[in-house]
């Protein structure tokens, strides 16, 4: 896809209604809800994921952060949470895909890659035609603990722009971004979205001020 000069920005790891709607007024297309992980911040309980989702007005997308590998565990943790989007943040069989597609009609998909090495393009190249978007995020998942997302580390952005020109379907940039990085990161990955978590947080809760100088410095020339 060509490159995107004033991507779309995702707010992740929200963990209140209120943080939701603080993330809205600022400008935020999408919110991420994060389900139980092995590893990382912002896990909340299906419950409260359920709770805020129904309260985030219809053209912001609700994404669910699921670990799970099983479609039939996928969907009956989207049936439970009432989410658009779901976000596979580890790697699943080939066939699951086509499994959600048949269950949960209108709702999107998106794989998460993580860019541990070149190696990520050739990933990012077969799963895409399986999904709606692909994300690239910082996890291991070699790690004693996989990590699978909130890291709050950069990666490779040479690799992260090389995807985004192979790929027809939009690329969402995660992994380390801040206020004081992530022009530059558009600037070098062209991404269709920005995927924030720590980088808008302090004390592990969304921060108003960070927040606005993120949404700021996205916006700039």
């Amino acid at each position: 896809m060509i490159p995107t000069k004033r991507p779309r920005v995702k707010i992740c790891c929200i963990g209140t209604v209120d943080e939701a709607w603080m993330a809205i007024r600022y400008g935020a297309s999408a919110l991420g809800l994060v389900s139980e992980m092995p590893s990382g911040p912002g896990v909340i309980p299906e419950d409260l994921i359920a709770t805020i989702a129904a309260r985030v007005p219809p053209p912001v997308a609700t994404f669910l952060l699921t670990s799970k590998r099983e479609s039939a565990e996928i969907v009956a943790q989207q049936r439970r949470t009432g989410v658009k989007t779901i976000q596979i943040v580890d790697r699943v069989e080939p066939d699951c895909y086509a499994n959600l597609r048949r269950a949960l009609p209108g709702i999107s998909l998106v794989q998460v890659v993580h860019v541990t090495g070149p190696e990520a393009i050739e990933r990012a190249v077969s799963v895409a035609p399986h999904v709606d978007a692909v994300l690239l995020d910082s996890g291991n998942l070699t790690a004693p603990v996989r990590e699978l997302g909130g890291t709050g580390r950069t990666h490779d952005w040479a690799i992260s722009g090389r995807v985004r020109e192979l790929l027809e379907v939009p690329v969402f940039l995660a992994g380390g971004l801040t206020p004081e990085n992530v022009r530059q990161a558009i600037t070098e990955v062209g991404p269709f979205a920005v995927d924030v978590c720590s980088g808008v947080r302090k004390d592990g809760k969304l921060d108003e001020a960070t927040l606005a100088n993120f949404f700021a410095q996205v916006s700039a020339p």
